[in-house]
């Protein structure tokens, strides 16, 4: 409650790096799928239905990290996020396959989103984890 007794909403600004990077994710790997052999280099077995598959077990990895943290269960569920943000960071080997220059500006802005969301998050995560162990150290 603030000072006039009227109950304030805190945002929980956890679930909005979770929103706002699974979104960059979704969006980088949709294109990905749609455009897949526009991507230069990409393995001749990878196929939608993989790129597809892939974000569904990346996704599900963020949504139980999540909700094992709503849950007061941050031991398990930050982990969890950590990871999560961390898949953020494979779009990067993109470039290992073909220098910036030979993807598409589409191309680069969904790596790029997907980077610097998943970066914020792990940020974010890092900071959280060391909060939190600091809160149950003896002390």
């Amino acid at each position: 409650m603030n000072a006039d007794g009227e109950r304030v909403r805190r945002v929980d600004s956890l679930l909005v790096l979770v929103l706002v990077y699974g979104t960059a994710s979704v969006f980088h790997h949709i294109h990905n799928a749609v455009y897949l052999y526009s991507y230069p280099n990409m393995p001749v077995s990878l196929s939608s239905t993989r790129v597809y598959l892939a974000w569904s077990g990346v996704a599900t990895i963020g949504l139980a990290g999540y909700l094992l943290n709503r849950r007061g269960q941050w031991i398990a569920g930050l982990p969890l996020l950590g990871i999560y943000g961390a898949l953020g960071l494979y779009g990067l080997l993109h470039y290992t396959l073909a220098p910036m220059s030979a993807h598409t500006l589409a191309m680069n802005v969904t790596i790029w989103l997907e980077v610097s969301a998943a970066t914020a998050l792990l940020i974010a995560m890092a900071r959280l984890i060391v909060r939190r162990c600091r809160g149950i150290a003896p002390g």
